[in-house]
């Protein structure tokens, strides 16, 4: 029988927020496509994968959260699979083995290996003894579960995801609390080994970095793609240009506008003013997040929701720092706004987990 109480439970609030930036979003592929005439327009299809994240959203709301604790290590194991699979039968987009082709869609793994990634650790710390503060020991299990995933990422190669992985995963041992001596040890190992990193980096890779720190040095080069997002991000101004008004966009200076580099159409068109208003919204989707954990009185809830909050704050975090020339450029999208069906599914079902999470609150006394 239906339980009244999980409509009464419904967070509307989180939805709106969801719905409100998905819509900025999509007016702004309009902008970021406008008059290119490939085949079907950008937002057109961004549309259809909308519907299918937001089915399978609501899929999600029917079925008892804590029942994903069963199927988790299930889940974990499919997604190294897929990993797996992706370098084997991958398909290569511009010398990468990202997508993994399904009849005439293509999938790409790396996403569902971060749905996966927060599931597991969910389920790993919710059945262990709970501690004050773990040390290194402690740190070694959930550890390999991280860095197996995160390895297969790196080689398709895809540093981006493999580092929001790392980041994300990182964001939920924090959270459940680390000795301080054994983090400042963890820091100062990845500090020291940061010169091994370097030779296991890619040419491009290190180019990504060196461009980071001089731009300038090649702006026609490896510089031009955070060259001219600075350019768009700054000519906004105050107010902006206006819709389907900005030069850089619309005369096609701006690569990769309608996935890395979205939020530069954005602020061009739209100026301070309206990035001041989506950084609002952004944020007020983390912090919701943050209190839906805040308010699961459940420690499986409880970590999912700490989880799927961090990966969306640091797709964020890193999508507008690149663009504005604070990090360097390593391919992580806007969630809700960058086009793509995958990175789209996946922000739109750990948001389904959100309101699960909070539908259901009141089983635990929330």
């Amino acid at each position: 029988m239906f339980d009244r109480r999980l409509v009464q439970n419904f967070d509307y609030l989180l939805l709106a927020l969801v719905l409100v930036i998905t819509a900025m979003g999509l007016v702004n592929l309009y902008s970021a496509g406008y008059n290119r005439g490939e085949g079907t327009p950008l937002y057109i299809k961004q549309i259809y994968w909308l519907a299918v994240g937001l089915a399978l959203m609501v899929l999600t709301l029917f079925y008892d959260y804590r029942h994903l604790e069963k199927l988790s290590y299930s889940i974990y194991l499919i997604s190294i699979l897929t990993l797996v699979g992706v370098m084997v039968a991958g398909k290569m987009v511009a010398g990468s083995r990202r997508w993994l082709p399904l009849g005439p869609f293509a999938f790409q793994p790396a996403e569902l290996a971060k749905i996966a990634i927060i599931l597991v650790l969910a389920t790993y710390f919710n059945r262990r003894p709970r501690l004050e503060s773990m040390r290194l020991k402690d740190l070694v299990a959930p550890g390999l579960l991280v860095l197996i995933p995160v390895g297969l990422i790196i080689k398709q190669p895809d540093l981006g995801s493999g580092i929001l992985v790392a980041l994300v995963a990182g964001s939920m041992i924090l959270f459940v609390g680390v000795n301080w001596r054994t983090l400042v040890g963890c820091a100062l190992t990845m500090v020291l080994c940061s010169p091994v990193i370097w030779g296991f980096l890619r040419d491009y890779q290190r180019q990504r970095v060196l461009t980071f720190l001089n731009p300038e040095k090649d702006p026609l080069g490896a510089g031009y793609h955070i060259l001219q997002s600075m350019i768009a991000v700054g000519s906004g101004q105050f107010w902006g240009k206006g819709f389907l008004q900005g030069t850089q966009s619309q005369l096609y200076f701006l690569p990769e506008q309608h996935t890395d580099f979205v939020f530069s159409v954005f602020a061009e068109e739209w100026g301070f003013v309206g990035s001041v208003v989506l950084l609002l919204l952004f944020t007020g989707l983390a912090l919701w997040g943050l209190q839906v954990a805040r308010e699961c009185k459940e420690r499986f809830g409880h970590l999912l929701a700490l989880g799927v909050t961090a990966l969306i704050f640091w797709q964020i975090f890193i999508n507008l720092c690149m663009v504005t020339g604070f990090l360097p450029v390593v391919g992580i999208p806007l969630p809700l706004f960058s086009y793509g069906g995958s990175s789209l599914i996946t922000t739109l079902l750990g948001v389904g987990f959100l309101l699960n999470i909070r539908m259901r609150r009141y089983l635990f006394g929330g």
